[in-house]
């Protein structure tokens, strides 16, 4: 049976069951509520928050494949998901496309990630780790383990982004119950995924967090690219706060995983 058979399958009989309807709302149709206000009035977000789909892996629909590594067995997997992606597929250019699917074929020598650099935006927010939001009137921070990644979003004395980077330039600003922040700047050397999923640096991201419980918020966002898309298009999924008593962003130092594969050429060879 095919990955678009199948999924056509699993929603016929959620449907014939009476589970559709306990399946939650897209995000455009979350439900009317009204979050929790921090001192000044805004929406609090303040929390630890994670992702659990498998856009880390593949932001479109994809069936299940092997590891990269073979003797990884299942363990290293890419388990199957419905994607996240509005309409299914990333609008690519011819050209983008092709490179799109060379990225993917040498995806363990490409992916930024594996070598531990910093994940870039938005692929930070739904990689398998927590982060952590931490809100003022003037700032709001994103803390994220892997690789220490850390993004300011600013939220008064707004600029340009200075250079690029690989977080990019975050300025941010509220609308009613969404925080939306407007990201550029970014140095183009960032997947959104293990699957070779690209753009340049001339990527514009614009997301939006909307609490719709008091555990669950909708993220939505934009990629524009008009030099690897054909137009702009748009991911979402909920996240959801860890509630742990002792919930924290914990280290995930992968410097020294790394090491062997990206200096190991310049280690000295013993003499004969």
């Amino acid at each position: 049976m095919g990955f678009r058979t199948a999924k056509r399958a699993v929603l016929a009989m959620a449907a014939a069951l009476g589970l559709a309807a306990a399946l939650p709302p897209a995000a455009g149709q979350s439900p009317d509520y009204r979050a929790p206000r921090t001192a000044d009035g805004n929406p609090d977000l303040n929390g630890v928050w994670q992702a659990l789909n498998t856009a880390h892996w593949n932001v479109e629909p994809h069936a299940a494949g092997p590891s990269v590594v073979r003797e990884l067995g299942a363990l290293g997997a890419v388990p199957p998901g419905l994607g996240v992606v509005e309409g299914g597929e990333i609008p690519y250019t011819p050209e983008a496309r092709a490179t799109r699917d060379e990225n993917r074929a040498n995806r363990l020598e490409r992916d930024p990630a594996i070598k531990c650099y910093l994940p870039g935006v938005p692929r930070a927010v739904y990689m398998p780790f927590p982060f952590q939001i931490v809100q003022s009137r003037d700032h709001i921070m994103m803390v994220h383990g892997f690789a220490g990644a850390v993004r300011t979003v600013y939220m008064t004395n707004q600029t340009p982004a200075p250079a690029p980077t690989w977080m990019g330039w975050s300025n941010g600003r509220w609308d009613g119950e969404t925080l939306i922040v407007d990201t550029t700047g970014f140095n183009g050397q960032t997947w959104f995924d293990r699957a070779g999923n690209f753009h340049s640096d001339a990527l514009h991201v614009v997301e939006r967090f909307t609490p719709r419980s008091e555990d669950t918020l909708i993220y939505e966002v934009t990629i524009e690219d008009p030099n690897v898309f054909t137009r702009p298009w748009t991911m979402s999924m909920p996240l959801y706060r860890r509630v742990e008593p002792d919930a924290e962003i914990l280290e995930f130092r992968c410097v020294e995983f790394v090491e062997d594969l990206i200096y190991g050429h310049l280690r000295r060879q013993p003499d004969p």
